[in-house]
């Protein structure tokens, strides 16, 4: 039996913390993220969940979470947004504000 979540709802309401990612394939401040992302997820490992959305497929999660400029970051954790920004964030301020939420033990 799998334990994967059926759902982008039941991912982010997991007990893992959930960044996810709102980009656009034609973004180039999108593109910059993928490799802060890797790093970030080399990092925290299995301490959270990193997932890609994007908007251009999924309007309706976009919508839902009301992002308007890509790249979007939101962190979730147990179905909350606990952070949020859009633009280029530093893998290690990425890492720094999720061990800060203090979801994730260091």
């Amino acid at each position: 039996m799998s334990t994967q979540p059926k759902s982008f709802q039941e991912l982010i309401e997991g007990e893992t913390p959930v960044l996810v990612d709102f980009f656009a394939t034609w973004c180039g401040p999108c593109k910059m993220m993928q490799p802060i992302l890797e790093d970030t997820a080399r990092q925290l490992g299995e301490k959270v969940k990193i997932v890609k959305v994007d908007v251009d497929r999924n309007q309706l999660a976009a919508s839902k979470f009301q992002v308007r400029g890509v790249p979007t970051l939101i962190l979730f954790h147990k179905g909350k947004i606990l952070w949020r920004q859009s633009g280029v964030v530093p893998a290690h301020q990425l890492v720094q504000l999720i061990q800060s939420q203090q979801v994730v033990a260091s």
